[in-house]
């Protein structure tokens, strides 16, 4: 199984962030957009792509599939909802890698038949940025999931921070994803760096 780009994975919602953190020695960033004019939304999407083959970077197109297929963006990030639409074959003969979020069992399930690259689990503690409609999982829920999912990567979100980021590791996430402790920060490329110490890893050593 191949094993993700970085044990850091922040999430951002602009391609200046892929610039910024990229530049930082960020090297798995997922790009998630929401509400902007098809223009717009493609235009940032074109320069989040462009900014991340610059610094290196493996970027995750969220959500817009037929935009990943037409720009040869490399890997995709879709919730449960967007399975209902995507069109999974088309994804697969372009040679798109796919990650899935899951919440529960059903979702799990439903994702591991979808053959993902990786599978991300979350809320594993509390988070403001999205109403959830499942609770804190918890770091025990990790390490369920990665017993049931062996060597499929796994990917942990949902309010983590600099000091829950280890304890995410350890109980099995191979990639820790944030939002708010990278774009909310007052120093976000000290925070790029802070991570990736904590996991181990440096900038100049990508996973």
């Amino acid at each position: 199984m191949t094993s993700l780009p970085q044990k850091i994975y922040p999430v951002v919602d602009t391609a200046r962030w892929v610039d910024r953190l990229g530049g930082a020695g960020a090297r798995f960033i997922q790009l998630r957009i929401k509400d902007l004019p098809h223009d717009a939304l493609l235009a940032e999407i074109r320069a989040a792509h462009a900014f991340a083959k610059t610094h290196g970077v493996c970027l995750v197109l969220n959500d817009y599939w037929q935009i990943a297929l037409d720009e040869g963006i490399g890997y995709l990030h879709l919730g449960q909802e967007d399975l209902d639409t995507a069109d999974l074959g088309a994804i697969r003969k372009a040679g798109i890698r796919l990650g899935l979020s899951t919440h529960s069992h059903e979702e799990l399930d439903r994702a591991l038949a979808c053959k993902p690259d990786y599978v991300a689990l979350g809320p594993v503690w509390p988070t403001r940025l999205k109403k959830m409609p499942f609770g804190p999982q918890g770091t025990e829920r990790l390490t369920e999931w990665k017993t049931l999912i062996g060597d499929l990567p796994l990917v942990a979100i949902g309010g983590i921070t600099l000091d829950r980021l280890r304890p995410c590791l350890e109980a099995g996430a191979d990639s820790v994803a944030a939002v708010s402790a990278f774009t909310q920060h007052a120093d976000p490329e000290g925070q790029v760096k802070a991570w990736l110490a904590e996991a181990g890893e440096t900038a100049e050593q990508p996973g």
